[in-house]
Order: structure tokens, then sequence, then C-alpha cells
């Protein structure tokens, strides 16, 4: 991928959808899905492999999983915690694991009854069993509280990068960093991606920032002056982690799409497609805040943002 071009992961009908109260239904889910393919997104995060009693969200992973294979439109991405959900999600017929894996020892502790050690062991585990019975798939891990913690405060930059040296050694294919909680600025972005990309070179992978305090795409635009090409991002920008009262969560898509676009640096994604796919979601989550400035500002004139 050259310098004028990046890839953007969508994200939203996992990290999204499980971080709100709704429950979308399987039916609008996979219009939405279908939508979000057709505006050029060609990697989408569709569900996580959980028990169902503690994410009805996800209830229909499988069902979903299924579906987005069907369409043959792109990468389909499912979140597992552990080895049960990687065997589900590969039988499920996924392309890709994406497997969280905490910096921070009270989040992992909090988030899966883990140490960060036994979860490093548990990605191993799961690659195993992959090499095993799928080796086509590819595995990625976002370290999460990669920029600090609500539970223990702030993360050693050094642990950070020795824990992505860590995953790297037991197999994993992409490692990228994750603003869980918002706490990320642009210049300690750049200094950790600058040191994972010595760590790590072609894989080191994703940015997933969040916009908790405003800073989601100046800590987006910080990573990609260090190299990164990747982005995780959610469509009007729900779920992720919005501790602070009234923010929201994710990267906006639409916003992050803008202005990558607005640059010059190509998505791929069709902008008034985008818009197409925005409104299944803002339909099927009546109750739920929508965000986006570039949406509800409009293209500006002269702007031809098709992709």
């Amino acid at each position: 991928m050259n310098v004028n071009q990046v890839h953007i992961s969508e994200v939203g009908p996992r990290d999204g959808l499980q971080s709100i109260k709704s429950v979308m239904p399987t039916e609008k889910k996979f219009q939405w899905l279908e939508a979000l393919f057709a505006a050029g997104l060609e990697e989408i995060e569709v569900g996580s492999f959980v028990p169902a009693h503690l994410l009805p969200q996800m209830a229909d992973a499988t069902e979903v999983v299924k579906y987005a294979k069907s369409l043959q439109a792109g990468t389909v991405l499912a979140l597992v915690p552990n080895l049960k959900g990687a065997q589900a999600a590969i039988s499920a017929g996924v392309d890709k694991l994406t497997i969280p894996v905490s910096a921070s020892e009270a989040h992992s502790l909090a988030n899966v009854r883990k140490t960060r050690e036994e979860m490093i062991q548990q990605v191993a585990e799961i690659i195993q069993y992959k090499n095993t019975v799928a080796p086509h798939i590819s595995v990625e891990v976002g370290i999460s509280t990669a920029f600090g913690c609500t539970l223990q405060g702030t993360v050693p930059e050094a642990e950070v990068i020795a824990m992505a040296v860590s995953l790297a050694a037991v197999g994993v294919d992409e490692i990228g960093l994750s603003d869980t909680t918002g706490y990320a600025n642009p210049a300690q972005v750049k200094r950790l991606f600058k040191q994972l990309y010595q760590e790590l070179g072609p894989r080191a992978g994703a940015a997933h920032m969040h916009n908790t305090r405003g800073l989601g795409l100046a800590n987006c635009l910080a990573a990609y002056e260090e190299g990164v090409r990747t982005f995780d991002a959610s469509q009007g920008g729900i779920g992720g982690c919005p501790y602070a009262p009234g923010a929201s969560g994710n990267v906006v898509t639409e916003d992050l799409v803008f202005m990558f676009e607005a640059m010059g640096i190509k998505t791929g994604i069709n902008f008034e497609k985008l818009l197409e796919a925005r409104k299944i979601l803002q339909a099927a989550l009546p109750q739920e805040p929508i965000y986006g400035m570039t949406p509800e500002a409009g293209i500006p004139k002269g702007f031809n943002i098709n992709g």
C-alpha cells in the first residue's frame, strides 16, 4: 500500500453494536453489512464470539458471519477472546480473527479474567489450532489500553512494545495499537507507533483510535505520519468507550474517510454509498445517538469523494 492510500476496517457491527444497549435485529445487520461492502469497505468486523448471556447483541454472530461470507465482497473479521470463541468463529467461516490483549494488567484481569501472560499463551493456543484446521485464516491483535487505562492509569510504553514483540513471537500476523479509553494524544501516538515499526516492521498493524476526548482524527493523522496505513473506524462513531459524559467512542468512519480523501489520500470508499449505509444504521437504532460531523455538514463544494 503506497503513501497515498489507506485501508479502513469497519468495526461498527462488532465494537459498535456490542457497546450499546439496543440489540440490532439480525435482518437489519444483514442490510447494513451489504450496504457497507457496497460502499467499498473491504474489511468489516462483523461480530464477536462470546457467550450470548454476556453479550446478547452478538448472539447471532454465526448467522452474521455466514451471511457476510455469502456476499463475497471483502474480508470478514470477528473478535474472539479465547480458544472456544476461535473454534466457533473458524467453524462459521471467518477470514480473519482479532484477539483482544490488554497492555494493562488491571484491564486484562477485569476484561478477560486473565493476566497478560495468560492471554499471550491463549493467543499461542489459538494460532496453533488455527494453523492445524484453517491455516489460510489470518490473526491480528490490537493491543488495548496501549495509551492509558481507566483502572491503572499510565501504561508504560516499554511494556506495550514488549507485549507486541511477545505476540509476534507466537505467530500473530498483525499487531496494532488501540486507544481503548480515549487517553491518547498525537505526540504519544507518534512515539509508540514509531517504536512498534522499529520492532515489528511489516507486522505493525492498525491504529484503533477513540474520539472520547475529541482527538480521534488527530491521532489517526499522527499514526499515518508514522507509517500506519490501516485504521479501524465505526460508522456513526457508535460504541467504543465513551467514559467522558456526552462523548462518543470510536472514530467516525465518515469523518475519517473525508479527512483522508480531502488530503488526496485514497480510501477506496464511495461517500454517497457510505451515507446510504448510515441511513440503514440510523433506522435500525432509532434510540441510539449517531455521531459524525461530515454527514451533518455535507461535502464542500468542488469535492468529489467517491472512492
